[in-house]
């Protein structure tokens, strides 16, 4: 596997793709339901795909290890969001569930992206 840019590893495009479905979903709030959940899921959800370009090809794994760790939480915080924006009627149910189905695919290949780059065989500066 080879990594040259950061648009051909996969969990960052999936990451990309989920924060802009989240606001385009968000945008079309009342302004009270934009300033409290729509913001915070906003901010969880871009921070998912931005820790990941912000980690990808460090000189040291170990770097991008640790933003892919961030990562990780802010896939927690917008699975948290996100549970709240169904329980307060701001999605159906049905796009509760495709949002949710897709956190979990995303959190499933960015571990898998930490168990790759963790065996060393992440790819080299060029």
């Amino acid at each position: 596997m080879s990594y040259n840019r950061i648009e051909d590893l996969e969990v960052y495009m999936l990451a990309e793709d989920l924060s802009n479905e989240i606001w385009d979903i968000t945008t079309k709030w009342d302004f009270f339901a934009k300033d409290t959940v729509g913001k915070q899921i906003c901010r969880a959800a871009d921070s998912i795909s931005a820790n990941i370009a912000e980690g990808y090809r460090r000189f040291h794994f170990k770097e991008n290890k640790n933003f892919c760790y961030y990562s990780r939480g802010s896939i927690l915080e917008t699975k948290s969001f996100l549970r709240k924006m169904r329980h307060r009627g701001l999605v159906s149910e049905e796009i509760y569930a495709q949002l949710f189905n897709k956190l979990e695919t995303i959190h499933i290949k960015l571990n898998d992206y930490l168990k790759y780059i963790g065996k060393g065989y992440y790819c080299t500066k060029s």
